[in-house]
């Protein structure tokens, strides 16, 4: 404890801003004038008095004196390291300030009574405890600072007002925290004091070396990225000069580039601001490179680059009858196109509401037929790029629309590359297999299609990516499909629909004589010169070895009959030149696959026996001839009933029971059996059993096979049929007549059976095919069965008519 002894007259020495401890020595510049007026008036009264001159060193705050100060002893007075008047002092006791009094010289003097500080012996166990956490905080803190030295003299300090003092040194202790130091008077308490201030420098210590490590790290990560982007700009610098290319920024050289590229004036707006970004924007921000990407991607687009469209008419009539044979609706619809378009543009009509004049043409019809090969024979007859985008398997709505730009890879929808890949913003665009798109979580690229493929909206496409507008009114979108119905409702609705429907026994030897003879003469390394194929081969080829709407298969028979005459020429079984008959090509190429019911012995035709007929059908390659067979079951067997085989649909399934039940109906007026379809089951097989079948147009192939069945009268070999049956026995009208009518004549059926209501539809049909068949528009049930039965003679087997 802290005690008071006899009272003390000395002179002030004020120090501002600084406190002194006990035990600790400092200089002090005596050019101060209260700071000499102290020491000489301590030295004027110590030639009275033994001993050293004696001042009150008291700290002066803010021009307030402390309560307490310390007295000090003048041991030395002399020249400081710079060459000024200067004493050292060294703090002896803490004194407590009382009243002023007088003294000599011109210096301040108060009386002050010493404070006793000593400790009792021995030290109690917190107070060791105390002295030892001490010394361990200001060990540790004195060897990070290096000063070995100080160490040794602070561990031999054992009396702990000394060693509490002592931290007066420590040069981070603020004023008032020193102040608070003097003013502690109790050892123990000012010890607790002085641990705790180092204690938490120790502690502020840490954490600032922790940030400082952190940002060093950080620092000499970028100056070591600093240094090595340095070096490759050298070695760019050094390459660019080695190649004679022009040294510059990279912002300021896409600045330039935007400034000089022939944009939109939106677009150039969107552009500057991503170049000022790039400007701000660091070397190792990722922004960066996203927006020099979004920049080469703008300024790779042909946003004012338009080609000039061929208004030769007749020309682009004339190039699409060379590259195309049949097809009439899309070349006259085309035709018509590029007429408006000339009319258009010769009044000043180019531009209207922004939007120009486009085409969206979806081309439906089965495979082969030529769709895609179409789009670039339209572009050719244009003067257009073409460019093809493939749409079969898209699932993701990123596809057409484009990704947003914060994804990592991000890229522009389809739509934007094909038209960056044609070069200019009026290219024929073809959306090849739009029917074949699908959906699943990542969107559906049909609903993205709506706003493209729309004349009134596309105009103002906006693509994720790029997200400016993009005017893609002069474009013209050519989808292809496959099938009808697979394609969306609200997608179909903003297209105009051409059917391309197959192609007719003349046609294809037209297509194989003139296109895909001389390209397979080329690619079995044939002059035109060295093998012939006569038109009566091709129409063979055509009619016998194929079966198809298109042209395809085709193609592939006309290779393999090359690639056979190339192969026989190279063993030297064969000279050239050589020309192909139809008589050759069973040793050529093998037996044909597609003989005709009407070629056939008629012991071996299908129709041969009662309860077949011969049907037509349209499927997703275009016509096909449908058969149908019935059988009565056994009466012995007890089977009853209808049992319907074939793999068949609700649809058929339902004309099948409406054909029972008008013959069970109508019967006796037919001179039909009925009881035996009463009494006995009746079964009806549509053959091709793995391939599924549905809709209502077999009904009268069905009850015709029926009542030949319970009539005992064949079904004329040359008659095929189709239209939907009613109980009343009303014949209803059936949709792809065109199809139908030319896989009757593909089978070498020379006589065909519609509805009444159908016979507008031969209007779309080939003359040529027309001029074949004989075609037979009916109402009722009953005029079908009188055409298509053969008549029975006397009860004895009924003759089956030959076809001519």
């Amino acid at each position: 404890m802290a005690a008071e002894s006899t009272p003390l007259a000395l002179p002030v020495l004020p120090l501002d801003d600084e406190v002194v401890l006990p035990g600790m020595v400092v200089p002090l510049d005596l050019s101060d004038s209260e700071v000499r007026a102290a020491v000489e008036a301590a030295q004027a009264a110590a030639r009275t008095e033994p001993g050293k001159p004696r001042v009150l060193l008291v700290p002066r705050v803010d021009g307030t004196y402390a309560g307490t100060g310390v007295l000090g002893t003048v041991e030395q007075v002399g020249r400081l390291a710079d060459g000024d008047p200067g004493a050292l002092i060294r703090g002896r006791d803490r004194v407590r300030i009382g009243a002023g009094t007088t003294g000599p010289g011109a210096a301040l003097w108060v009386e002050g009574t010493r404070i006793d500080e000593t400790v009792p012996e021995p030290l109690p166990g917190h107070v060791s405890e105390l002295v030892k956490e001490y010394k361990a905080l200001a060990t540790a803190w004195l060897r990070k600072r290096g000063a070995w030295q100080v160490v040794d003299r602070v561990q031999a300090i054992d009396d702990v007002s000394a060693l509490a003092d002592n931290s007066g040194y420590s040069p981070f202790l603020t004023t008032d925290q020193k102040v608070a130091l003097l003013e502690t008077t109790d050892p123990v308490a000012r010890l607790k004091l002085a641990t705790q201030q180092l204690r938490d420098h120790l502690a502020e210590q840490d954490v600032a070396e922790t940030i400082a490590k952190d940002v060093q790290e950080g620092v000499d990560k970028q100056q070591r990225e600093f240094l090595l982007r340095r070096q490759l700009e050298a070695v760019r610098k050094e390459l660019r000069e080695l190649n004679g290319e022009q040294e510059g920024e990279e912002s300021d050289d896409y600045r330039a580039r935007v400034e000089a590229a022939d944009l939109p004036e939106k677009v150039r707006e969107a552009a500057l601001k991503e170049v000022d970004k790039l400007e701000r924007s660091s070397d190792q921000s990722p922004e960066g490179s996203w927006i020099r990407t979004w920049l080469d991607t703008v300024l790779e687009m042909p946003w004012n680059e338009r080609t000039e469209d061929a208004y030769d008419i007749r020309g682009a009539q004339a190039v699409l009858d060379a590259e195309h044979a049949g097809l009439a609706d899309v070349k006259e619809r085309i035709t018509e196109y590029l007429a408006v378009r000339k009319r258009r543009g010769d009044r000043g009509l180019g531009v209207v509401g922004g939007r120009r004049g486009g085409a969206v043409l979806a081309l439906v019809g089965p495979p082969g037929v030529g769709k895609t090969s179409l789009g670039e024979s339209v572009a050719h007859a244009m003067g257009r790029t073409f460019v093809r985008v493939a749409l079969g398997g898209v699932r993701d709505e990123a596809e057409i629309r484009g990704h947003r730009r914060t994804y990592v890879g991000a890229l522009p929808g389809r739509i934007v590359r094909a038209i960056k890949e044609a070069g200019s913003m009026n290219p024929v665009v073809l959306l090849d297999e739009i029917d074949k798109v699908g959906s699943d979580f990542r969107g559906d690229p049909a609903a993205a299609l709506l706003e493209v493929l729309d004349p009134a909206q596309n105009h103002t496409f906006r693509d994720h990516y790029l997200e400016v507008e993009l005017d893609l009114s002069d474009v013209v979108f050519l989808a292809t499909a496959n099938v009808l119905e697979a394609i969306p409702e609200a997608l179909l609705d903003r297209m105009e629909l051409v059917r391309l429907d197959g192609y007719t026994e003349d046609e294809k030897v037209v297509i194989a004589r003139d296109h895909l003879l001389p390209r397979q003469l080329e690619r079995a390394g044939l002059g035109g010169d060295e093998v012939t194929i006569d038109e009566g081969a091709l129409r063979r080829l055509a009619g016998e070895y194929t079966r198809e709407a298109g042209v395809r298969t085709l193609e592939r028979s006309v290779a393999r009959l090359l690639r056979k005459v190339a192969a026989q020429h190279e063993l030297g079984e064969r000279e050239l030149p050589f020309t192909v008959t139809a008589d050759d090509l069973r040793d050529l190429i093998g037996r044909p696959h597609h003989v005709p019911e009407s070629a056939q012995d008629p012991a071996e035709r299908r129709t041969a026996v009662p309860g077949v007929a011969t049907g037509l059908a349209v499927t997703g390659a275009g016509g096909d001839v449908l058969y149908v067979e019935a059988s009565l079951a056994d009466p012995e067997t007890g089977a009853s009933g209808l049992t319907l085989t074939g793999q068949l649909g609700d649809v058929m399934k339902e004309s099948a029971q409406i054909a029972l039940s008008f013959l069970r109906s109508h019967g006796a007026e037919l001179e039909l059996p009925v009881g035996d379809l009463r009494d006995r089951g009746v079964h009806i097989h549509f053959p091709a059993g793995a391939v599924p079948k549905d809709g209502p147009s077999a009904g009268v192939t069905m009850t015709t096979a029926l009542a030949s069945l319970l009539s005992g009268r064949l079904v004329r070999t040359d008659v095929a049929m189709t239209g939907e049956v009613s109980l009343t026995g009303r014949v209803l009208p059936i949709g792809g007549v065109k199809q139908k009518l030319l896989a009757a004549h593909r089978a070498g059926i020379t006589t065909v059976v519609i509805p009444k209501r159908n016979e507008p539809d031969l209007d779309d049909v080939p003359a040529e095919v027309l001029d074949t068949l004989d075609v037979h528009a009916v109402t009722d049930v009953r005029q079908v069965l009188e055409l298509a039965l053969s008549p029975a003679v006397n009860g004895a087997a009924p003759e089956v008519p030959v076809a001519a």
